[in-house]
Parts: C-alpha cells; structure tokens; sequence
C-alpha cells in the first residue's frame, strides 16, 4: 500500500493571525514556486486556536491546499468547561487535523495515553484526523527502553479505536530528548521505533490496518535531515516544530529538499 506522507508543521505557542496569514500566503506560494504536488505529499499547518478562522478564510479564499488544524481538543461536546475547545467548533472552522497527546500536553497538562485515545475518538467521530503522539524521554532512551515505551503507550491510545479508526489516523513518534533542542534521532532510531509501532498495530488489529496507518517522526526536523528520515520504510512524514514557522525551510522539507 503506497501512503501520502504527511508533512505536518505544529506551530505551538507562536504567530498571531496576522502572522499566520502572511506564513501560510508565503508557504503556498514557495510552494507553487517548488512545483510542489499535494498529491504525493501533503502539507498541514497545525495553528492556535485563534488563527484557525484567519487560516481558513485565507485557504479557501485563495483555494490553497494546504490542511490545518488545531493542537489540541477537549472530550466533552459543550458546557461548563472554561477554556476548552470541542470537535464541533474545530469542524465549523473547517480542521481537518487535530494533534492529540504533545508531549508537552502530557508534561504540562498531565494528559495520559488512555485520555489520549479518548481524544482521538472524538476526533474520529467528528470527522477529522487525529495525529496521536507518542514518545520517550532521555532516560528512557539511556536504558534503551524506547521501544516498549512507546509500544506501552500505543496500546493505550489504541484501547477504544477499531481498525478502521485507527486506519484514517496518524500516529507521531516523537522522542522527547529531541524535540525543540537541535538533537534529531539518527533516521535508524526513527525508523527502529516507527517500525515497531507498525507491528504492534498489525498485532493489535491486522496487517491492512498496519499497512494503512500513517506514521510520523517528529523532533528537531529540518530540511538538511528530512530526505534521510523519509527515506526510511515506516516514517510517512514529518509532524515540524520550529522549523515550521519559517515559510521557505519548511516548503523545503515538505519537498524533501536539501
């Protein structure tokens, strides 16, 4: 089964709306400027929730094809919940990503891969993608546990998805050792934890679904490490911090350029 990649560029806490209508004008035009086809590569800006209405008058207004989507989403529909933000308002606004479980979600916010699936499934419901992350810290990595953390963590967000869920999601590994501190696993590492993630969904479920799912790399990708990293067998894209909010890096590691 051949898999779009996915290049997915999460811009956290930065850029207001302003900012984020001349990013995605300059990301959509660099883009046309590369020849870039959206067809064997998508490109997603994953915005704060009060750019989201900005982004979407601006790409529907111009028909760009880039996605986006929000970082985070509550698991309730509505109600007495102050500062949260529901699947309903995400879908009005026209997301077609969320991201769910950022490591810093689960740091900060003590967010667990059980809610992390619960997250994922309201997102299902609702019509949209989620993309699930997961990942190790250093000292997990230092005892060379990576790969049964992770896996750890895989069966929990999995829990309450079916196959056919789990088919239309995008799973993130991004270990947390690399994420936003210039250290980037070798493409071996990332490709040693997303392959074991695709087993384990095979296991889970069968081996259509491990072959449909999409699995990313995420942590410190830049365009001088994103052709070696997409080029390993089981990494179909890239979910981009910093490197996101500069127009022109990352229109070149959506393109996979050097």
């Amino acid at each position: 089964m051949t898999r779009t990649p996915l290049m997915a560029g999460n811009w956290k806490m930065n850029l207001d709306h302003l900012e984020a209508i001349s990013l995605v004008q300059k990301l959509a035009l660099t883009l046309k400027d590369l020849k870039h086809d959206y067809a064997t590569t998508e490109a997603a800006v994953i915005v704060p929730f009060t750019d989201i209405r900005s982004v979407q008058t601006l790409v529907e207004s111009e028909e760009f094809e880039i996605g986006y989507g929000a970082q985070d989403v509550s698991i309730h529909d509505k109600g007495a919940f102050t500062g949260e933000i529901s699947t309903g308002m995400l879908t009005k606004l026209g997301c077609t990503y969320v991201v769910v479980g950022h490591s810093e979600r689960r740091e900060y916010h003590g967010e667990t891969s059980e809610l992390v699936g619960k997250k994922a499934k309201k997102v299902l419901d609702a019509g949209m993608t989620p993309i699930m992350c997961c990942g190790e810290a250093l000292d997990v990595r230092k005892a060379a546990n990576q790969v049964d953390f992770v896996l750890g963590q895989i069966e929990e967000m999995l829990a309450g998805l079916t196959a056919e869920e789990v088919a239309k999601s995008v799973i993130a590994y991004e270990p947390i050792w690399a994420i936003g501190t210039g250290e980037v696993a070798t493409p071996e590492d990332a490709q040693e934890v997303c392959g074991a993630i695709r087993v384990k969904v095979g296991e889970l479920y069968d081996d259509a679904t491990a072959q449909a799912v999409r699995i990313q790399y995420g942590g410190s990708v830049k365009s001088s490490n994103v052709k070696d990293i997409m080029a390993q067998p089981d990494v179909d894209g890239a979910l981009v911090g910093g490197a996101s909010l500069d127009a022109t890096e990352f229109a070149k590691i959506v393109t996979f350029l050097v």
